[in-house]
């Protein structure tokens, strides 16, 4: 073999194996990319997933702060109404009072019958609710 063919031979096989190695190189950067891209599109989507959690509790909070407010005024409302009904309950106790004093004084002897009359309903009451229990048993 001479030097040339053996040059020859020598410089083909440089060129075959730096193009070997060359293609290997693109090869795992290629793979390289794709492991890049992959995770890319995993971290952008865990991304929009926080986002929407954060969203999604931001309306949560917003939510709440909203039927805590709501039922607070319902409190106060009802708070409100309580008490005009005890203001309403206490003045209609002393219309009762007053109409009962002025009764008695009216006629005295129909007021007596009156005050009879309510308790022997509230005998009748009590009896009925006696002879019920005892029926029950």
């Amino acid at each position: 073999m001479s030097s040339s063919e053996l040059m020859l031979y020598i410089s083909a096989a440089f060129i075959i194996g730096f193009g070997v190695a060359w293609i290997l190189k693109t090869m795992e950067i290629q793979k390289l990319k794709r492991s890049e891209n992959s995770l890319n599109g995993l971290l952008e989507s865990e991304r929009l997933v926080k986002e929407t959690l954060r969203k999604e509790s931001a309306l949560a909070f917003q939510l709440k702060e909203t039927i805590e407010a709501d039922l607070g005024r319902k409190l106060k409302e009802a708070e409100h109404v309580i008490k005009e009904m005890d203001r309403d309950i206490l003045l209609l106790q002393k219309s009762n009072e007053e109409t009962e004093m002025m009764f008695k004084k009216l006629d005295p002897e129909m007021y007596d019958i009156k005050i009879k009359l309510l308790e022997a309903n509230n005998t009748i009451a009590r009896l009925k609710g006696q002879i019920a229990q005892n029926v029950a048993q």
